[in-house]
């Protein structure tokens, strides 16, 4: 049976005769239907005109889909003391990409930031024999059910000395960043934090394509929950958006306006 994927948002699907009625994450006001409506592809089709690329982004290996697939995000493998960590997740898994992970070290797991970016976790899991990390509050998202998936609760995990994840919520409940302690520190937040075309803000919406703000409460929270860490770089979902230093002073300068804006 084939497994079907979302066109729109790269979701992804149990094996089924038939594809599901409606992709959830679409119906949800965060994300849209196609205009044309709901349409599926099955993995066969979408590995058939795709592949995998890897790039480095700022020292970092960045996988992403071309041609440009659903939403375009990028998966980040972060390179930490304790072993990798892939950071965000795409639709398609190719041998290629798998190797060139494995080519860095060994990897310990996957965290995903929000259910966006779910798509074929588990494919993933499987090829690199890893966990995936998913915060509890975003529980109900997940189409694909597998038993890698990791649920955690509260607003931090630590996955060894340097890497830690930390719900930050906004986006969604359960929206997660990840902060990296090596050197100067970075921090991964897929579009939880959204870096902008400038690369000297952030900007938080809980929609972005339909363009609905959050409130001053989610954003002073944000700004709580990240207070304590330090970090010099901000890497974001997409290629090339990255705040390359003096990312902390970035994102209090990005909250001062945010929270001027919608006063």
């Amino acid at each position: 049976m084939p497994r079907f994927i979302c066109r729109q948002c790269g979701a992804r699907f149990p094996d089924g005769d038939t594809p599901p009625d409606a992709c959830p994450i679409c119906c949800d006001e965060r994300q849209y239907v196609r205009w044309g409506g709901q349409e599926w592809l099955t993995q066969g089709e979408l590995a058939s005109g795709h592949s995998v690329v890897c790039s480095e982004d700022h020292g970092v290996l960045g996988l992403r889909i071309a041609p440009a697939f659903a939403i375009d995000q990028r998966a980040l493998l972060v390179e930490a003391d304790e072993g990798n960590l892939l950071w965000d997740c795409i639709g398609l898994v190719t041998p290629e990409a798998v190797e060139a992970i494995r080519a860095r070290g060994p990897v310990i797991g996957i965290a995903i930031s929000h259910p966006h970016y779910y798509t074929a976790m588990a494919e993933w899991a499987a090829a690199l024999d890893v966990p995936v990390y998913l915060h509890a509050d975003d529980r109900q998202w997940v189409t694909e059910p597998d038993p890698a998936i990791r649920f955690w609760d509260g607003e931090t995990l630590k996955l060894g000395p340097t890497l830690t994840l930390l719900r930050c919520g906004g986006h969604f409940a359960g929206a997660t960043v990840l902060h990296h302690a090596k050197g100067e520190g970075a921090l991964y937040c897929g579009d939880v934090l959204q870096v902008a075309q400038d690369r000297r803000y952030v900007s938080v919406l809980y929609s972005y394509p339909n363009m609905i703000p959050v409130n001053a409460a989610t954003i002073r929270r944000i700004a709580a929950v990240l207070e304590p860490f330090s970090f010099a770089r901000i890497f974001g979902a997409f290629e090339g958006r990255v705040i390359a230093g003096d990312a902390k002073a970035a994102l209090a300068r990005s909250f001062r306006r945010y929270l001027a804006a919608i006063a």
